[in-house]
């Protein structure tokens, strides 16, 4: 589809191609809409270590790394209760080859990822971004459908969900389809301001032994 703008909001909406991620920046706050499919470690060691094809099809679209908590309905129908994302850094060491096998353009989770996800970004065209935690039930009122859940052998958190998401965010955008990776360059930032507020606050409190 295409990078939508609506209300100030850059939105966007799957399938995405290379081509649209590429005025997307790190630290920018963008929206999804479309297909969105919960994949935590289990599935990504299933992908990546057992060779096992990933039975919802994310070439294009988006994961999100969670384990929601989910209401099965009796026609058979699901109900996204909670979606908090969970810690990405789980993921770290699958991610470069999770995107090279799968195709997946868009990946949300919680805190910032290294190496592997700024190499699979780059070579593949590829985004991280960030879901602020602490808003599980907010997420979950974003997915407008669960279409369908595979590998439920894994239990409710490591099945695939695959959802329906209406501007799912907001979303910070951390390691860029360019490889920059918003939380390691913002550390080195810090790292220089560092010491002249430690001096700064040292002088502050002082009397504190």
């Amino acid at each position: 589809m295409a990078v939508i703008v609506k209300e100030d909001k850059k939105i966007l909406v799957t399938p995405i191609s290379r081509e649209d991620l590429k005025d997307i920046h790190i630290g920018d706050i963008v929206y999804l809409s479309g297909d969105l499919t919960t994949c935590r470690d289990v599935a990504h060691r299933r992908v990546v270590e057992e060779g096992r094809e990933i039975p919802v099809d994310v070439r294009d679209e988006a994961i999100l790394h969670a384990g929601p908590i989910i209401r099965p309905h009796d026609d058979g129908t699901y109900e996204m209760v909670s979606v908090g994302p969970t810690t990405s850094m789980r993921m770290e060491k699958f991610e470069y080859e999770f995107i090279k096998t799968t195709g997946v353009r868009v990946i949300v989770g919680k805190g910032g990822m290294r190496e592997n996800t700024e190499r699979g970004c780059k070579e593949f065209g590829a985004i991280h971004c960030v879901f602020p935690a602490g808003n599980a039930v907010v997420a979950a009122k974003e997915v407008e459908e669960i279409v369908e859940a595979q590998w439920k052998d894994l239990g409710m958190p490591e099945t695939l969900w695959h959802c329906h998401v209406k501007e799912f965010g907001p979303l910070i955008v951390s390691i860029d389809s360019y490889g920059r990776n918003y939380f390691e360059e913002m550390k080195v930032e810090y790292n220089k301001r560092k010491g002249k507020e430690i001096e700064r606050i040292s002088k502050e409190v002082g009397f504190i032994k």
